[in-house]
């Protein structure tokens, strides 16, 4: 199970994300990137970690014109990057999908974001209906246009997955928490390997992890709950 999790390396500087993932040994394969990194250093990391034989989730949440989309995806494969988050508006997918034909990034579209309820959905002014219902719609939409997978809260996991178009898509999975862990800012979390069980192919997990005083040893827990 421990090529199913992605940890995140939301750590304020390179140097501690380096140490992180040096603490973590073999026994994590996958690693996310996100924006915070980025004018930092994050994609000398992301080469640094694929020649150390890693997987790289760049979480960059790309939204912008479709040339735009279309161009920076095309610099991004230069990384030789494995994941690569885009926001789920369908013209960003086509854009994303066109410019990623001959590529190998898994392109993963953003339903909703985990720390989102629905008033704050409201003060958006994004139209009525449950988190729920708008989730699934966008996940199904980004399937239609060619998504390779969606980030999803835990909690609609299964709801996508009795989406016909969700076969053979990867649904990517924040908001991991065990239960007797503080939430803070996601809104909507679960166990791990309740994730799995309902359907998620990775989980990401961050906090627990990278605030931990030993994250080998919070690792091989969270190992040992998914293999119980």
């Amino acid at each position: 199970n421990n090529d199913r999790i992605i940890v995140a390396l939301d750590l304020p500087t390179i140097r501690e994300a380096e140490e992180l993932v040096d603490k973590l040994g073999d026994a994590i394969s996958f690693y996310k990137i996100g924006l915070a990194l980025t004018p930092i250093g994050g994609f000398q990391l992301a080469k640094k970690l694929k020649s150390l034989g890693k997987r790289v989730f760049l979480d960059l949440k790309l939204y912008d014109i479709s040339q735009t989309i279309q161009n920076a995806i095309r610099n991004l494969q230069e990384l030789n990057i494995d994941f690569l988050t885009i926001h789920g508006d369908p013209h960003i997918i086509r854009a994303a999908v066109k410019a990623n034909k001959k590529g190998n990034i898994k392109i993963l579209a953003v339903t909703i974001l985990t720390n989102l309820d629905r008033s704050d959905l409201t003060e958006s002014q994004i139209k009525s209906g449950t988190i729920d219902s708008l989730v699934i719609e966008r996940a199904h939409r980004a399937f239609l246009e060619g998504a390779d997978g969606v980030i999803a809260s835990p909690l609609e996991i299964e709801k996508i997955r009795l989406i016909d178009e969700s076969q053979g898509k990867l649904i990517v999975t924040p908001g991991i928490r065990s239960y007797r862990e503080k939430h803070d800012d996601q809104k909507r979390v679960m166990s791990p390997k309740k994730a799995l069980e309902n359907g998620a192919n990775f989980i990401v997990v961050g906090r627990p992890i990278y605030r931990s005083t030993a994250p080998l040893e919070e690792v091989n827990k969270l190992l040992k709950g998914l293999n119980s």
